[in-house]
Formats: structure tokens, sequence, C-alpha cells
């Protein structure tokens, strides 16, 4: 069997111990890869989701192909209104000029679920500082995890979450990825998050988040999507990979496909979505992970257990 030459966990947030969500991205001017991801604030005081809110975006950065990662801190410049707010789940998109960002956006610091959600976009030339440009009309103001990616027939499309329609995802086209188009609902099989796209094989992929593990689908065309299987629905023996993988990104490396996804390692079955389970530290941290997705023919599977090397290259450096 083939040794790991990476840490197990990936990485953890060394402030608040809660990283989540992670997207994965080549920086051009630094020649590293950059990891951002939500920077839950798993040792928050105050009980509930509240750790869920008052989220930065966190940095963090590989200069060996993904084998270490060190914290580089937090994005700067995307506070555009006043007060203590929140950013979850972001999308980093490389068009080979500039990067654009596409963030969850929370107003203030909630303690439940009954906010308001945007999807917000910022560019930037270096990947740290940021210039805010929209908030995106989108099909509902309960918008949150976009994902991005370039369509064969040309111009970009993303799929999000739309918690209005029973959390299914939807989708959007633009041809310059400043203005939008919905064009409606895609997976609506179960409530999910988290969509994230990818081409491989001659068809696009998309790994979705369906609180149990992760589903899989492909499709020919980018709309009409097969539901295949679900990967990472049970608990590792890795280290801090001790329950199912949650809201991933794909890095796909010539003929090599790397999965990035969280964990909360310390939480239980009988713990999960129970009004306690978010109340103590244990619970709330979540630490990433990586695994190579292994394609069978006709779906990817996912041994998270299985030794790999993890050797990140700048083939589709450009599409996180």
């Amino acid at each position: 069997m083939e040794s790991f030459s990476t840490h197990a966990p990936l990485f953890r947030d060394p402030i608040y111990d809660g990283a989540a969500d992670p997207a994965v991205i080549y920086n051009r001017e630094t020649a590293e890869w950059w990891m951002f991801y939500t920077n839950r604030r798993a040792f928050a005081p105050v009980g509930g989701i509240a750790f869920m809110h008052g989220t930065d975006i966190g940095i963090a950065v590989s200069k060996d192909g993904g084998k270490e990662w060190d914290y580089k801190g937090i994005a700067a410049g995307l506070e555009f209104e006043e007060g203590r707010n929140t950013f979850w789940a972001p999308e980093i998109i490389d068009d080979g000029i500039r990067y654009h960002m596409y963030c969850s956006y929370v107003r203030g610091i909630a303690q439940t679920w009954e906010r308001a959600r945007d999807i917000v976009h910022y560019t930037s030339s270096d990947l740290f500082h940021w210039e805010f440009q929209a908030i995106l009309e989108l099909s509902s103001d309960r918008v949150i995890d976009a994902c991005i990616y370039p369509l064969r027939s040309g111009g970009w499309k993303m799929w999000y979450k739309d918690e209005r329609d029973d959390c299914h995802t939807w989708a959007a086209v633009s041809e310059d990825l400043y203005q939008w188009r919905v064009t409606g609902a895609e997976i609506t099989d179960c409530r999910h998050e988290g969509p994230n796209v990818f081409f491989y094989a001659d068809y696009y992929w998309m790994i979705t988040d369906t609180w149990s593990g992760l589903a899989v689908y492909n499709s020919v065309d980018a709309a009409n999507w097969e539901r295949k299987n679900v990967i990472l629905s049970g608990a590792g023996t890795r280290a801090d990979d001790g329950f199912f993988g949650s809201h991933a990104d794909v890095v796909v490396c010539d003929d090599v496909v790397y999965i990035f996804y969280f964990v909360h390692p310390e939480m239980t079955a009988e713990k999960w979505q129970t009004d306690s389970a978010w109340q103590t530290y244990s619970n709330r941290r979540s630490s990433i992970q990586a695994a190579r997705l292994k394609f069978d023919g006709n779906t990817f599977q996912c041994d998270r257990d299985s030794g790999f090397v993890l050797e990140l290259r700048t083939s589709n450096h450009s599409i996180s």
C-alpha cells in the first residue's frame, strides 16, 4: 500500500480551530497553493450556532504542492458594511487576469438560522487583498455556497444552494463573471448544500454535501444531472477523520483527482443535529482533510484510509 506523504488532518486553524468549507487554488504570483476556508469560531463563548457566524475567510498556504500548510491570516477587504458580519464558503476563480471570490454573506452574528443570506462578489490581483464588487441578484434572499465553473460552450456557470427552495441547488450563467442570469433549479432529489463542479473523462461532475456524506453526480451538458453514488459517508481511521466528510472542493491535476473536505472529528451520529450538538468546543471544532478520488469507469470512489501522495500541480490551476 502506498504510504501517506501528508499530515492527517491536513490543516487545523490555529486561531479558532474551526476550519470548514475549503477552496484550493494556485497563486500565479507566488507559485504557491492557497487554501481559503470558513474560519468558524469553535472557541466562541456563546452556545448554539453563534460560533458559525461572525466568521472571516481564513487562508492557509502550501509551498510544496499541498503536503504542508501554514496559516497566513484572513482575507483582507471583505467588510463593505458597518458592523461585524459573517462570511462563509469561499469560491475562488482565476480568470487568467484577476482572481474572483464569491462568498456567502450574513449580516451580523446571528444565533439562529433565520437571517437573510446573499452571495457577494469580490476581485483581487494577489489573492490576499479583495475589492467588493456586488451583492448578486439570484433566486431568493437565502442563497449560499457558490460554485463556479467554465462551460465548454463558453461563459461561466454558477451553482448554489437556495434555502427557500428546500435547500436545492440552483444555477445561473454569466459571460463575464459580473452579470448573472438565473436559469433555475438543477439538483432537487434531496436537501443538500455545498455544490462543487469539475470536469473529468468527458463529463461534468458535481459533489454535494448531504449532511451524511457527499453525493456524486455527472452530466454531459452541465445542466441535466444523474446521481451516481455517495462517498465519505462513514468514518475514517486517520487522525481527526472520524466522521463523515462535509462541503468539499476538488482539484484535478492531469489524471489525478484530489478532494479536500472538512470533518467534525469528535462529533457522533447520536449528537449530530441535536440541540446540544453545538454547545461544546469538542463538537464544534473541525479539520480539513484531503484524499484521492479514484475513477472506476463509471463514477468516483474515495477510500479515505488508503495511502496516497498529495502532489498538487499547476495543470488546470485556473479553475478552483
